[in-house]
């Protein structure tokens, strides 16, 4: 005997983050229906299982068809559920987040209702979508920390200054710059391109650097 159970919903939820003017900023999507039609929100959609092999691919899925977005840099984040957070009924929202350079995103400007806006200074988004947003803000700066994570808001080429300025921003604090580059060269996932490029300000031009196939983590905080 088979017994029939109530169906939840399930989307997927994308936070996508990148910096622009030393600001770390989220790119949001008016919403087109309701519930809470002309609210921004985060990137989110069902999960087509006609199409979508795995959640990520789901993830991936939505951020091509709903912002022209593709081949970026995305992590599971958590699973967001309960009977509250969707006027729709039961939920749960496996969410992810993006990392991506500014110019990537920059084409999902061009199109109608998606807008980057300051993490800190999103207001009351739809469902549970504050709460997404600050995990994934708090899971940046905790993983940043100890990793080579926050240089994925960079280009393929980057200088240290560069770099510097990015941790900065994505710990939310300054950080001493002799301990930082001899830390991130002690850890061996930078390699020079051979290449050199002129900071805005600086006198002369600086070294060009690239992440390695390694991944870096760090025994402690910078």
């Amino acid at each position: 005997m088979t017994e029939n159970y109530p169906q939840p919903i399930l989307t997927v939820d994308i936070v996508p983050l990148t910096i622009r003017d030393g600001r770390l900023c989220v790119l949001l999507a008016e919403r087109p229906n309701e519930p809470f039609a002309g609210r921004l929100a985060l990137l989110g959609g069902y999960v087509h299982v006609d199409k979508d092999r795995t959640l990520g691919d789901t993830a991936r899925r939505v951020l091509r068809d709903k912002a022209g977005l593709d081949r970026l840099y995305v992590e599971q984040l958590s699973t967001f559920s309960g009977p509250q957070r969707d006027p729709r009924g039961w939920s749960a929202s496996v969410a992810y987040f993006s990392l991506t350079p500014l110019e990537a995103v920059e084409p999902a400007l061009e199109r109608s209702g998606i807008s980057l806006v300051e993490a800190d200074r999103t207001q009351a988004l739809p469902f549970d979508h504050d709460a997404i947003l600050a995990a994934a803000v708090s899971r940046l700066r905790a993983k940043g920390a100890y990793s080579d994570l926050p240089a994925r808001f960079l280009g393929p080429n980057f200088t240290l200054a560069e770099l510097h300025r990015t941790y900065q921003v994505v710990l939310g604090e300054k950080i001493n710059i002799d301990a930082f580059r001899r830390k991130v060269m002690e850890r061996g996932f930078l390699e020079p391109t051979g290449e050199k490029r002129r900071d805005e300000g600086a006198t002369r031009p600086s070294e060009l650097y690239r992440l390695t196939t390694q991944a870096a983590v760090f025994p402690r905080r910078f």
